[in-house]
């Protein structure tokens, strides 16, 4: 009896031809990032200095090189952020001499459009000057580095999102996207959110860092800093409001493993200050990024789809 021939050819693994996972993912979001300069007129990627928006930014570089990234840069600047990523957002934008455009949220409170909130954090308040430099710029398109394996809400987002006239999102308006095929059609006063990491995991994130040695702020690996317990996790102190008079700082080895408002983002204890221990500890994890470290997604069971249909990220 004759055995058939083992069929080999691009597309199968074990073809010399065949992309390797983290090489599938970069090509994905490379075609996603041409896609939107060939589809929109003035797109523009969010960049806050976490590490999402870092490989995001990474893969439009790559994306466009030897020539330039054709769009400009928008944080939405909550006033509480972590200066260390702060400092890293500018040498960032120095570094590749990018146009950085800046969404304070310390001016709306300032000219009273918007209010503190009573817990002190900010982070609900990023959405009425997100879509104030939307309209004010025209940005028709603005990539996020959302991964749909963060929380449930971003799970059920497209790569390309409508956004209707005033910035929300209605999931029974998202769109089929069947190979790979993206519609960045609206109407006028509409835009796009666009995801290049949606089919990529946290662990896919740390991995594709490790290979390109992207450089990252020094808070997201293991080092000593005061911390108190709040609603089980470790927050920062600063003047947002914490600690208060019942809650005891203290000094504690961490890391964290996404950045955000300080108000809201909790570290988590760890050892892990090299890359690779990094890798090892998240493959080790049961909790997802936000699930484990972010405050403003546990005020309600679907807090981040609430901010989501008023125009949040």
């Amino acid at each position: 009896m004759t055995t058939a021939p083992v069929e080999t050819g691009p597309g199968r693994e074990d073809s010399p031809y065949a992309l390797s996972h983290l090489d599938a993912l970069e090509s994905e979001a490379v075609h996603i990032f041409r896609e939107v300069a060939g589809e929109f007129e003035r797109p523009v990627i969010l960049f806050s200095g976490g590490k999402d928006s870092i490989v995001m930014l990474h893969l439009a570089l790559k994306a466009f090189a030897p020539a330039p990234v054709p769009f400009s840069l928008l944080h939405v600047d909550t006033g509480h952020n972590f200066p260390e990523v702060l400092d890293y957002r500018d040498r960032t934008v120095e570094r590749h001499g990018l146009r950085l455009h800046v969404a304070s949220v310390q001016d709306f409170i300032d000219r009273g459009e918007l209010r503190e909130r009573p817990d002190g954090t900010r982070n609900p308040l990023q959405t009425v000057p997100l879509l104030d430099a939307i309209e004010k710029n025209r940005f028709d398109a603005v990539f996020g580095g959302g991964r749909r394996d963060e929380e449930k809400a971003r799970a059920k987002e497209r790569v390309f999102s409508l956004r209707d006239e005033f910035g929300g999102w209605d999931p029974r308006r998202q769109r089929p996207e069947l190979w790979q095929l993206y519609n960045g059609k609206h109407s006028p006063g509409e835009h796009v959110r666009v995801f290049p990491l949606s089919n990529w995991t946290e662990l896919d994130v740390w991995q594709y860092i490790a290979r390109e040695k992207i450089e990252l702020p020094a808070i997201y690996y293991a080092h000593e800093r005061e911390v108190f317990a709040r609603g089980g996790m470790w927050l920062a102190p600063g003047q947002w409001g914490g600690p208060k008079d019942d809650e005891r700082a203290e000094t504690r080895k961490v890391r964290y493993r996404t950045v955000g408002d300080m108000s809201c983002t909790g570290a988590v204890d760890s050892d892990a200050d090299t890359i690779e221990a990094v890798i090892a500890e998240i493959a080790a994890s049961r909790l997802t990024e936000r699930g484990a470290t972010r405050a403003d997604d546990k005020l309600s069971e679907a807090a981040m789809e609430d901010r989501k249909r008023e125009g949040y990220f």
